[in-house]
């Protein structure tokens, strides 16, 4: 199920990335005391009591026809336009300038719920002037300070209250969603359009042609299918991803919505340094993943060209050693039989619980096997084992100190429970917890 999206945006220096970090309770925009330190937008979760969304940062907008201030207000009109929900940050001890007035036309033409809120209100005397903020027409603005923390509680409970209702999707028990992820132009809609054998999505050799997520239904064997298509995906800051109404959050709110996520890849132009980017954030997510060779049909396609571009796979996707990978071309459907099967089986192994009992009697084998390592004298005893979530599978290892569980050992004991019982194209996580 996707996360709400709230976007900070303003005039440069106004805090904008101060407030950001505070609520997402890391320093991951960069803040210096200089207007238009942050050109691009970026993203990250936040949480307020039992709601996480996700939170986009904006560079500035401000007036001007200058290359660099043009391409910042362009990325906040495509973060507006992403988002569900606009947090419009104002410098409370400047009042409201010309700028901040353009900012507020833009945002009354996104006919998006705005929260106001007025930062560097640091004592109590300064928020007697927060009145005059009322003549914005955005309703009650909130006095807070970034550099304190002061105030954000009552502004994020503003900004959850106008969250979208996110369809509950009754029907995802038996249904199956996977999303297409990967570089402009690598095939996505082509695909899905094989799959499909018909023309039910745009197909074109103009990069970036898909603009949003397209659900598209899809039953087979019996089983039903949700297919998730998306924009491809841009290195962040190219000009040209704006007009296109393009971003990665897009994405991002596809993958959250998947079960399974195909990661294509262009057998043509091979690997780059950005397809492993965009497997990350799904591998991130904790979705289950397949590797998905395209245009296999452009190059030399015999078992042993096959077996030569796994391994350059492999050795670029090291994190992603669980996903299987599937050759095929959407355009003239070689081996595409097999990838539906690939999909079903992620989907059941990402879904996959195994009893206590049985697990348990896999971790002793594998300590029989592997007896436990001993740090600074002391010993790591491993009581129980057992499974506590799905999608992906977790388990809990309850352990004498959990401080003594080395990552090497939980890898292990991660590839023991692999080879007992499959987990083919799914992440699982193993959690050392003290036993109480």
């Amino acid at each position: 199920m996707r996360k709400s999206a709230v976007a900070i945006v303003g005039r440069p220096n106004v805090g904008k990335s101060t407030i950001f970090n505070r609520l997402v309770g890391e320093r991951i925009s960069i803040v210096e005391d200089i207007p238009g330190v942050t050109r691009d937008r970026i993203y990250a979760e936040g949480e307020w009591l039992t709601t996480t969304f996700n939170l986009i940062d904006t560079g500035g907008i401000d007036v001007g026809d200058e290359p660099l201030l043009v391409q910042m207000r362009q990325q906040a009109e495509v973060a507006i336009d992403e988002a569900d929900v606009i947090i419009f940050l104002l410098n409370g001890r400047e009042g409201i300038t010309a700028a901040d007035e353009e900012v507020a036309k833009l945002l009354y033409k996104s006919n998006k719920p705005v929260v106001v809120g007025v930062n560097k209100m640091d004592n109590p005397e300064m928020r007697q002037e927060i009145y005059e903020y009322y003549s914005l027409g955005f309703g009650e603005p909130y006095p807070i300070s970034g550099s304190h923390g002061l105030g954000l509680g009552d502004l994020l409970d503003e900004v959850v209250k106008h969250f979208p209702e996110i369809d509950s999707e009754e029907d995802r028990e038996d249904t199956i969603y996977f999303s297409l992820i990967g570089r402009p132009n690598v095939g996505k809609s082509s695909l899905v359009n094989a799959m499909l054998n018909e023309e039910r999505v745009i197909v074109s050799e103009m990069e970036g042609t898909t603009r949003d997520a397209v659900d598209t239904h899809l039953q087979k064997d019996g089983q039903d299918y949700v297919i998730i298509d998306t924009a491809g995906m841009r290195k962040r800051g190219r000009v040209y991803e704006t007009t296109e109404k393009y971003s990665v959050m897009r994405a991002l709110k596809a993958i959250e919505r998947s079960d399974v996520v195909l990661v294509l890849i262009d057998a043509e132009t091979g690997i780059r340094e950005q397809d492993k980017k965009i497997a990350g954030y799904a591998h991130d997510a904790g979705r289950a993943i397949i590797i998905v060779v395209n245009k296999w049909d452009t190059v030399e396609s015999s078992d042993k060209a096959m077996r030569e571009f796994e391994k350059k796979v492999r050795a670029h996707f090291q994190f992603l050693d669980y996903a299987p990978i599937v050759f095929l071309s959407a355009k003239t459907k070689k081996r595409l039989h097999t990838l539906i099967p690939s999909i079903r089986t992620a989907s059941e192994n990402h879904a996959k619980r195994i009893q206590t009992n049985v697990l348990n009697d896999v971790i002793m084998d594998a300590l029989a096997m592997n007896p436990t390592p001993t740090v600074k004298g002391r010993r790591l005893k491993v009581l129980y084992a057992t499974q506590v979530a799905v999608k992906p599978p977790s388990f809990v290892v309850f352990v004498n100190d959990p401080d003594l569980m080395h990552f090497t050992y939980k890898r292990f004991l991660e590839n023991k429970i692999r080879d007992a019982f499959g987990f083919t194209g799914t992440p699982i996580k193993i959690f050392a917890r003290r036993r109480q």
